[in-house]
């Protein structure tokens, strides 16, 4: 009882503090870990991409409560592609769910939050690929929230996917080699240069590595890494990240 007393006080000292401060426009999290929470908790992995998507949902809201415009999820990479058929199968049904969740949630119109989706679709299963069209299009008018889900991504591919993309426009003749610049280059990555600039990237779990992810948008990003798993991850620990990108930029002068 008196603990959880005591991080309410803290939480909302700490709260304060960072509404004080800038908050950065776009966050791109690495939700790590929720497999080695399903086991310390004896449960089965694909138990802890379950509770690891309650949480995504938790995190969304903090973050368009606390002013953030744009939130991008690792939800599942192209390295996940060698895990076991019932945990990818399983992980598949689960995202599934989630953006129904998100088409049928009156939040997702009332904050008008865009949708959009990065990554490879054509090497996810027809019925994921239905709901994604189902929800872009349902939230692509909408812009004053984005949210971004990175499925079947890879950092790598993406900055190759939009090389070949731009060198099929100039074999074509529709674009000048000496017209490429960096404001043509970002319009061929996933997000049609909509996700181009991270100014906080949150990794939780332990690991202290991006893992391909956004190499290109989180180039001059401040990143921020914490020992939790992903279901794990509390309020305090967003607000501590976003006062140390609070932190950076005030040393940078910015």
């Amino acid at each position: 009882m008196i603990d959880r007393l005591v991080y309410r006080i803290y939480e909302s000292r700490l709260l304060r503090k960072v509404k004080n401060g800038s908050i950065p426009e776009h966050i791109a999290i690495i939700m790590d870990g929720n497999r080695r929470f399903a086991r310390k908790m004896g449960l089965e992995p694909h138990q802890g991409h379950f509770f690891g998507s309650k949480k995504a949902e938790e995190v969304l809201e903090w973050c368009w409560e606390l002013g953030v415009r744009m939130l991008t999820l690792y939800a599942f990479s192209t390295e996940n592609f060698r895990r076991s058929e019932r945990e990818k199968q399983n992980i598949f049904v689960l995202l599934e769910k989630e953006l129904r969740r998100i088409l049928n949630d009156r939040r997702t119109y009332e904050r008008e939050m865009k949708v959009r989706v990065v990554g490879r679709r054509e090497l996810l299963p027809d019925n994921l690929l239905k709901t994604i069209e189902e929800v872009e299009n349902a939230t692509k008018r909408h812009g004053r929230h984005f949210l971004n889900i990175a499925i079947a991504y890879g950092g790598r591919q993406e900055i190759l996917d939009a090389v070949r993309k731009i060198l099929h426009k100039v074999k074509a003749g529709k674009l000048r080699p000496e017209s490429i610049d960096r404001k043509v280059f970002e319009e061929h990555l996933y997000g049609d240069g909509k996700y181009s600039q991270v100014d906080l990237v949150i990794r939780t779990g332990g690991e202290q590595r991006l893992s391909n992810f956004l190499p290109w948008q989180t180039a001059n990003s401040v990143a921020y890494f914490c020992d939790v798993y992903w279901p794990e991850f509390r309020k305090i620990d967003l607000l501590r990240a976003i006062r140390a990108w609070q932190y950076r930029k005030r040393q940078e002068g910015v």
